[in-house]
């Protein structure tokens, strides 16, 4: 099988650097990396993409809440018993402060697992499989991550998430557009009216996502007076423009 070829090597490439290659197939597609550099560039390529998307996206953090009932389950106070007195006094003593030693160090390890697992109590989805999907994240003319739109391969439907104020001034729209590989821009959809930051709000899209953006390497966002028409040329400058990038 010939693994150089462009369309399979980009897939290989983009499952390697997602982490969803394992076993075999991830050790031969290892060796390739060291004997073909455009392997190792188009990997190098992916690694990008996702570290632009995953600086989009804000850590996941457990509510205060859960925090404070963790505290006080493991450090409430606990009735104290009375010590033995007499000669076996001593080994009262070493047994407590063994107690002691070995109650903190178990309190030590639960708040690291659970800081590093959340997912085992409950605080996060613990599914290793993500669904297809097309993402994208846009970025303003700074630099600095502003929209993160996402889609499932076959919905109608794209999620679009404020990172950060996006200003659309009164009696202008925000019009997204496509980019497609070799191919002539399209206008995709009117965004509504954006909401807060951090909030997420959701677009009908006119086919599915795969029919628009398989081909899809950028979107961008323009402010216009209206929408765009259906074969109308895309304006020179635009507020937002990012990746898009295949999930799956």
């Amino acid at each position: 099988m010939n693994y150089l070829l462009p369309q399979r090597l980009d897939r290989l490439a983009r499952e390697y650097a997602l982490g969803t290659m394992t076993g075999r197939p991830r050790r031969r597609f290892e060796k390739l990396l060291r004997e073909a550099p455009q392997a190792a560039r188009a990997v190098t390529a992916w690694q990008e993409r996702f570290t632009v998307l995953a600086a989009g996206v804000p850590p996941l953090q457990p509510r205060d809440q859960v925090w404070d009932g963790l505290e006080k389950r493991l450090f409430a106070p606990a009735k104290s018993a009375e010590p033995a007195k007499g000669p076996l006094q001593w080994l009262w003593n070493l047994l407590s402060v063994r107690s002691l030693g070995g109650a903190l160090a178990g309190v030590l390890l639960c708040v690291v697992v659970l800081r590093s697992q959340p997912g085992l109590i409950g605080m996060e989805p613990q599914s290793d499989k993500l669904p297809a999907s097309y993402v994208g994240l846009l970025l303003d003319n700074a630099g600095k991550p502003a929209i993160l739109a996402n889609s499932r391969r076959q919905g109608t439907q794209l999620t679009v998430k404020v990172l950060q104020p996006v200003a659309v001034p009164p009696g202008k729209v925000a019009q997204l557009w496509a980019f497609p590989a070799g191919g002539k821009p399209f206008p995709v959809a009117v965004l509504p009216p954006l909401p807060e930051v951090k909030s997420s709000v959701t677009v009908a899209l006119p086919d599915t996502s795969e029919k628009l953006f398989s081909n899809v390497g950028r979107l961008a966002i323009s402010v216009s007076d209206g929408p765009a028409r259906p074969g109308e040329e895309p304006p020179a400058e635009f507020a937002l423009s990012g990746h898009c990038v295949k999930l799956w």
